[in-house]
């Protein structure tokens, strides 16, 4: 008989997944239980908590949205934080950009980077191996407030978890002042902001509280199917310029065909689209 793993984590609607043979990864950390296994439609999966963090078929709808976006329409960015994202998806794309001279990844949980290093190594072996990079086993929240992080990124990428277990420090507005300190001026921070059609209230609250901090911020959006639900919104906040005019679009169109960067979902099309709203969702934009 096959074997399914479910995910539960929206009220009254969940998810399954046919597994293809044994799980890889079935451990309990200091913080949180991790699975890793494979399946017949999506790929490798990685869960904590039972609830998925990346697949290997969709995970590039995720990790390039979150980062050439931004990258691109900087054009100068030369130091790159991630907050969490201990599968180094998010680092792998950033480290595509070789004006990026360093990459610090910061994560809780070094027993998840550790069984990403040994299982997901289709996405991230060529991050491990980069010496640009550098991974902090630590609480991201302290590590933001560190002197040394005052002023110090041109990127902040915070591939966060759902506001639930460690992943709870990372929301509200105590992180986002963190992040605004953390930023050189003309910097950029993206955050993951849930699905809004079963989390439409992470839109509104986020935007609430990044308008707060920040002198510019907004939203776009991204579809990956493992994340049920429809769209991902991914909200932004800059200190500096904002994302998506029609002068940040054409020069991040530019920057995209000078690197010759290898995509799977990101593409200058994609980024200019991405602005658009349906209605629905521009309801919850405060």
């Amino acid at each position: 008989m096959p074997s399914f793993i479910k995910e539960r984590l929206h009220k009254g609607y969940a998810q399954s997944m046919e597994l293809s043979g044994k799980p890889l990864v079935d451990e309990k950390s200091q913080y949180q239980r991790i699975k890793i296994f494979d399946t017949v439609a999506n790929g490798r999966v990685m869960t904590l908590d039972d609830i998925v963090q990346i697949t290997t078929r969709d995970e590039s709808a995720y990790a390039e949205m979150l980062t050439h976006l931004p990258l691109l329409e900087h054009g100068k960015a030369q130091r790159v934080m991630v907050v969490g994202g201990g599968d180094l998806s998010i680092a792998d794309e950033a480290l595509k950009h070789k004006g990026v001279k360093e990459v610090v990844l910061v994560d809780i949980d070094g027993q998840v980077v550790e069984r990403c290093r040994e299982h997901f190594a289709e996405i991230n072996a060529k991050a491990f191996k980069d010496k640009r990079l550098t991974i902090e086993i630590a609480d991201a929240f302290e590590y933001l407030g560190r002197p040394a992080s005052k002023g110090r990124f041109d990127l902040i990428v915070a591939d966060r978890p759902d506001p639930v277990g460690p992943g709870k420090a990372l929301f509200g507005e105590t992180f986002y002042d963190r992040v605004r300190n953390a930023l050189k001026p003309g910097g950029f921070a993206t955050f993951q902001t849930g699905v809004p059609f079963y989390q439409p209230w992470e839109i509104t609250d986020a935007l609430k509280e990044l308008a707060e901090f920040f002198p510019q911020s907004g939203l776009y959006l991204t579809v990956v199917p493992s994340y049920i639900g429809g769209f991902m919104a991914l909200s932004w906040a800059g200190k500096g310029k904002r994302l998506g005019t029609p002068a940040g679009l054409k020069r991040a169109a530019a920057a995209y065909k000078r690197a010759k960067l290898k995509t799977d979902y990101y593409n200058p099309a994609i980024h200019a689209a991405c602005f658009a709203l349906p209605e629905w969702i521009k309801r919850l934009v405060p």
